[in-house]
């Protein structure tokens, strides 16, 4: 008896180690001081001196059930980018740049060549945001994990000057919200979309007319990664008030993360394109246009409030990252929420 005969294949491990090496090294900084396979990943901080109050922003999530579409679609080059998107989403909404990003991969069988393709959507997300991919591990658990299925997760941390951190805290009445378009569903709300849809090969490769391609490649868009889009909107000299992040809880609980007491949200429904994923979703699983606002983003992956003398500004930034901006509505007095008019 030995390991191997457990489940656990040391020399698979290896071998993906090896077929991932020239993924993770396209996305290296000048500040990584280590190497790939060492036990962990080391990052100056020398550069960062001129700031006055140099400040760490962290952020991990994962995939979750979306994972279940790359099982049946067998597409796994793009899971990766999603939980790049979703750490490094969260910490651009703090003002924060990415740094460094590490993944954890636990499957029931390491399959390596499965294993690069997935870490290669990770490389590709973090060459996005520009972290440098520092680390990670792939946690081989038979008996835990079916053989061919896998669960994605990572952890990013930025870094921003103190005095730069977007807290909400000086939104005011009169202010205007930016919403940034969104791919499609992202990555949360899945286990609602696996009730609507027919989630098998056949289900998920049927063209729709509405959507211009198939269900499955619909649902498997990639999140967008919008570190790009904010960083140009500071570097045109806007200052952004507020950032709310789109995921999971939609716009009634993400939006109200930014505001601050007394502060309430008003958001034009018409004020863009809803995308038709949606719509599609609505219809066929008779959902309540509140629940759909409540789970998804319909649309918009990411709001911001700016003052309306930085509107324009703000607009021209993000479409010359290669986003769609709309005016999507204004803050004013009341009660901390969200009301959709």
């Amino acid at each position: 008896m030995d390991y191997k005969n457990s489940g656990v294949d040391i020399e698979a491990g290896y071998k993906s180690v090896e077929l991932m090496k020239k993924y993770v090294q396209g996305t290296m900084r000048p500040e990584v001081l280590t190497g790939l396979g060492g036990f962990s990943g080391a990052f100056s901080m020398e550069s960062f001196k001129t700031m006055e109050k140099p400040t760490l922003v962290s952020g991990t999530d994962g995939v979750g059930t979306k994972l279940k579409l790359a099982f049946v679609m067998d597409k796994h080059d793009t899971v990766g980018i999603d939980c790049v998107a979703m750490c490094v989403n969260d910490i651009a909404c703090a003002g924060g740049e990415p740094l460094f990003f590490l993944d954890y991969i636990a499957c029931g069988k390491n399959f390596p060549e499965k294993i690069a393709t997935i870490v290669s959507g990770v490389a590709e997300g973090c060459k996005q945001s520009g972290a440098a991919l520092i680390g990670g591990e792939t946690a081989e658990m038979p008996g835990f994990y079916p053989e061919d299925e896998y669960d994605l997760a990572g952890f990013a941390v930025g870094i921003v000057d103190e005095k730069k951190l977007i807290t909400g805290q000086d939104i005011k009445p009169g202010d205007v919200l930016i919403g940034i378009a969104s791919s499609g569903v992202h990555s949360n709300g899945f286990s609602l979309v696996r009730k609507v849809f027919d989630i098998t090969e056949e289900g998920l490769g049927t063209y729709y007319e509405e959507l211009g391609t198939t269900l499955g490649e619909a649902l498997l868009a990639p999140t967008k990664i919008y570190v790009k889009a904010l960083r140009g909107v500071k570097e045109a000299g806007v200052t952004i008030k507020g950032c709310s992040h789109i995921t999971g809880g939609g716009f009634y609980e993400n939006i109200p993360r930014m505001l601050p007491d007394g502060i309430c949200a008003e958001v034009k429904k018409d004020s863009y394109p809803v995308l038709p994923i949606f719509r599609l979703m609505q219809k066929k699983g008779q959902i309540e246009e509140k629940i759909m606002y409540n789970t998804y983003n319909m649309g918009l992956g990411m709001v911001l409030a700016v003052e309306e003398k930085d509107v324009q500004t703000a607009i021209a930034a993000i479409e010359a990252a290669g986003e769609k901006a709309y005016v999507v509505g204004r803050t004013a007095a009341g009660e901390k929420g969200v009301v959709l008019c």
